[in-house]
C-alpha cells in the first residue's frame, strides 16, 4: 500500500467517524426538518424494520459496499459473500455494525464497516384530525407521546367536544417490555378506539398521554352544535361541550334580560327514533338559587328563554324607559344658567 493509499484511507475513516457521532447526537437538529415529521436525528435510538434501505460499507474493500434493504422477514440478505441473513428487524445501526462486522471477519482480517439508515420506510405515519389547527400525517421515528402529537398539529381548536379517541391499525413493530411484568405486550387491541380527556392530558396525567403508535388514527372529537336562543344576551350556536349545563351555557350566552321568564326555560329536545322535538320545561331560577338541579345538555339542544308576558311590571318599565330614552333624542337642549 502506497503512501497515497494509506493517507485516502485514513481522510475516510476520519470523516467516517465524525458523520457517526454526529448522527448519533439527538442534541444536532439538521436545517430543514419537515414539521410532519418527529425525530430525534439519529440512529442510535430508531429501531429498524422491513423496508428500511441501509447504506453498508466496508472500508478499503468498495467492492463490498452494497445499499440494501430489510426483507419482509426483517433480515438483510443481500450482502456479497454473506450467505447467512443477518437479523436486523428491531435493532440499531450499531447493533447491526456488529453482526455484519463479525460476518466480514471470516473473510477478511479485521473488518471495518459502517452501517447507515439511508431510508425509513418500515412505519406508517400517524394520522390526527378532527378538532386540531393542522390535520395531518405524522412521521414518526421515535415514540411520541400524545401531547407532542398535538403539539405537532398545532393544538387543539374551540370546536373540540373533550374527548380524544386513537385507533390502532396495526401492531407495534417494536414493542418494548412491560416496565412491571418485564414482557413484552401483545397488541390485542386492534381497531379498538380508546377514549381520553382533554382536560386529562391538559392536566399531565400520564394515564391520559399515552404513546403514539405508527398507524394509529387519533381524532380529536369534534363537539355537536346546540342553540341558544330567545331573552338572553347574546343569541347565537355553541359547540356542546362534555358536562355542558343549562346554566353554564346562558352564562356563556351574556346571561338572561330583565325581561326573561327564568322561572319556565324550554329545551327542546330531539327524541331518538321519533318524528319532532320533546319540550323539557325547566325552573331555571330554581336551579340559579340551588334548590333544583342543573340539565345537562345534549346534542342539538334548543335553549328558548322566552319573555315575560306582555304587561309584566318589568316589561313594562323596560318599554317606557327605551322609549323615553328614543324620544329625548329628538328633543330641543335648554342650559339652565
Amino acid at each position: 500500500m502506497n503512501k497515497k493509499t494509506l493517507v485516502i484511507l485514513c481522510l475516510v475513516f476520519v470523516f467516517g467517524a465524525v458523520f457517526t457521532v454526529l448522527a448519533q447526537n439527538p442534541t444536532e437538529t439538521p436545517r430543514n426538518v419537515p414539521a410532519s415529521a418527529i425525530d430525534d436525528q439519529g440512529g442510535g435510538r430508531y429501531l429498524v424494520g422491513p423496508g428500511d434501505i441501509l447504506d453498508v460499507r466496508v472500508f478499503g474493500n468498495g467492492d463490498l459496499n452494497s445499499i440494501v434493504e430489510i426483507d419482509a422477514d426483517g433480515n438483510i440478505s443481500s450482502l456479497p459473500f454473506i450467505e447467512a441473513p443477518i437479523r436486523a428487524k428491531c435493532r440499531n445501526e450499531k447493533e447491526i455494525q456488529a453482526s455484519i462486522t463479525e460476518a466480514y471477519a471470516k473473510y477478511l482480517l479485521k473488518p471495518r464497516v459502517s452501517v447507515r439508515i439511508t431510508e425509513r420506510r418500515s412505519r406508517q405515519p400517524a394520522v390526527i384530525f378532527g378538532a386540531v389547527r393542522t390535520p395531518q400525517r405524522v412521521d414518526m421515528r421515535r415514540r411520541v407521546r400524545l401531547h407532542e402529537l398535538l403539539a405537532t398539529s398545532g393544538g387543539i381548536t374551540q370546536n373540540a367536544s373533550g374527548t380524544i379517541q386513537i385507533m390502532h391499525t396495526e401492531p407495534e413493530m417494536c414493542a418494548e417490555p412491560d416496565k412491571t411484568t418485564g414482557q413484552t405486550q401483545t397488541s390485542p387491541d386492534i381497531g379498538q378506539l380508546e377514549v381520553y380527556q382533554i382536560a386529562d392530558v391538559r392536566t399531565g396525567q400520564e394515564k391520559a398521554d399515552p404513546f403514539i403508535r405508527p398507524g394509529d388514527v387519533v381524532i380529536v372529537t369534534e363537539g355537536e352544535p346546540i342553540y341558544i336562543t330567545g331573552a338572553v344576551g347574546a343569541p347565537h350556536e355553541m359547540t356542546l361541550k362534555d358536562g355542558l349545563t343549562l346554566h353554564r351555557a346562558i352564562m356563556m350566552s351574556g346571561g338572561v334580560t330583565r325581561i326573561a321568564k327564568t322561572n319556565e326555560v324550554h329545551i327542546y329536545r330531539v327524541k331518538e327514533g321519533k318524528i319532532g322535538s320533546e319540550d323539557l320545561k325547566v325552573n331555571y331560577d330554581a336551579i340559579r338559587k340551588g334548590t333544583e338541579k342543573d340539565i345537562l345538555l345534549k346534542a342539538y339542544d334548543i335553549v328558548d328563554v322566552r319573555q315575560s308576558g306582555q304587561f309584566s311590571a318589568k316589561v313594562l318599565g323596560d318599554f317606557f324607559l327605551n322609549s323615553v330614552k328614543s324620544t329625548a333624542g329628538y328633543l330641543p337642549t335648554m342650559i339652565l344658567f
